[in-house]
């Protein structure tokens, strides 16, 4: 199966990346000794392995505390602009050619900023890194999602925020994330009713703890249009004693309204979905054709890249690529951008993945899942 290194050759889109979960360690070292702020070490390949092996307790309680060290170092407009700036370039540097970087700008008043001048801040760092791999001739497509913490009040206030900013700063769409676990989507619906009534684009961490009652409470009361996660929507999946599946009726819905999914493996198997990528529901979901996009979470905490992701998930399956063609050109066809921007992206991927996919099948690759 082809590695990091063969997926990084080719075209991508990430939907589901934590801006404050892909601090270069770097760049974390010289920030909190600027600002005050204490880290683990001071030693940035050191730091690294901290945030990775801390984000690998099998609990997602455990896994979102070492953002206390990520957001300590992101209260200051020209924190947010370098590090918006560097979140782009790192995409670039892997062969991603779009991407929705999310995050939530009331963790980050603590020096002083307002909601709306953190948004701006983010946005011109997003438009340096696009200006500077425009320069270098490797374009990318950059745009912020903002998200609202679900064990917080917030909700309504910052999908406004993002509504106000939709224009002028990047801004995409809005989410909610943090634990699952007695926080159901539904308990902010009157944001979501919001943002439909303005026309604009959500997704929602949903699935990656607890029950299907959260899928649930996302797709059928909060009416989401991707879901952050949505692996446990296995749970609603039987498998026959023939080897067969039977899908419940939300994963039938899920699957047949196509609804994306934004799957982390690498995250995912940090905070306990499953124990190896081999038992990762993404082979079921792909199998049995649900919309599945492929997706780094927090590039920090992972020790990952989108182009691991690819290389995890076609080793783990015995994909082709061809196969994950099929996920780059999901991921694409998911972006919250303009229909005629969003095509000409879903077109490069095409054409590129075409190209390297026709070698393998007259070296005589197996053909994709949909061919069979």
């Amino acid at each position: 199966m082809a590695d990091e290194s063969f997926f990084r050759t080719l075209p991508k889109v990430t939907l589901h990346d934590h801006l404050d979960g892909g601090l270069r360690p770097a760049t974390m070292v010289e920030i909190a000794d600027e600002v005050g702020h204490r880290l683990p070490t001071t030693d940035p390949d050191e730091l690294g392995r901290w945030f990775h092996q801390t984000a690998s307790s099998g609990s997602l309680r455990e896994y979102l505390t070492t953002f206390d060290h990520t957001v300590a170092c992101l209260q200051r407009a020209d924190d947010l602009r370098r590090v918006a700036r560097e979140w782009v370039a790192d995409q670039v540097a892997d062969g991603v050619i779009a991407g929705e970087a999310r995050w939530a700008p009331e963790q980050h008043l603590q020096r002083g900023l307002t909601l709306d001048e953190t948004v701006e801040a983010v946005a011109e760092g997003l438009r340096q890194g696009m200006a500077d791999a425009e320069i270098a001739g490797t374009p990318f497509v950059a745009r912020q999602l903002i998200t609202a913490l679900r064990h917080a009040d917030r909700s309504l206030e910052i999908a406004e925020l993002a509504i106000r900013h939709r224009d002028s700063d990047l801004v995409a769409g809005f989410d909610i994330a943090g634990g699952e676990a007695g926080n159901p989507p539904g308990r902010h619906l009157p944001a979501f009713q919001r943002l439909r009534e303005a026309n604009f684009f959500y997704t929602i961490h949903a699935g990656e703890e607890g029950e299907l009652a959260s899928i649930h409470d996302a797709v059928q009361v909060c009416g989401a249009l991707r879901l952050g996660h949505g692996v446990n929507i296995v749970n609603d999946i039987t498998r026959r004693a023939d080897g067969s599946h039977e899908l419940g009726r939300l994963a039938r819905f899920v699957r047949d309204q196509r609804i994306p999914l934004e799957v982390c493996p690498s995250s995912n198997l940090q905070t306990g979905v499953a124990a190896t990528i081999g038992e990762h529901p993404v082979g079921t979901l792909l199998w049995l054709d649900f919309n599945v996009t492929l997706n780094c979470d927090n590039r920090l905490l992972g020790a990952t890249t989108l182009s691991r992701e690819y290389a995890l998930v076609s080793k783990g399956f015995g994909l082709s690529t061809m196969q994950l063609a099929q996920v780059a050109l999901a991921g694409a066809s998911a972006l919250f951008l303009d229909h005629a921007e969003r095509t000409r992206l879903v077109e490069q991927i095409a054409q590129a993945w075409f190209r390297v996919s026709v070698n393998e099948r007259g070296a005589g690759v197996q053909p994709p899942l949909w061919e069979r």
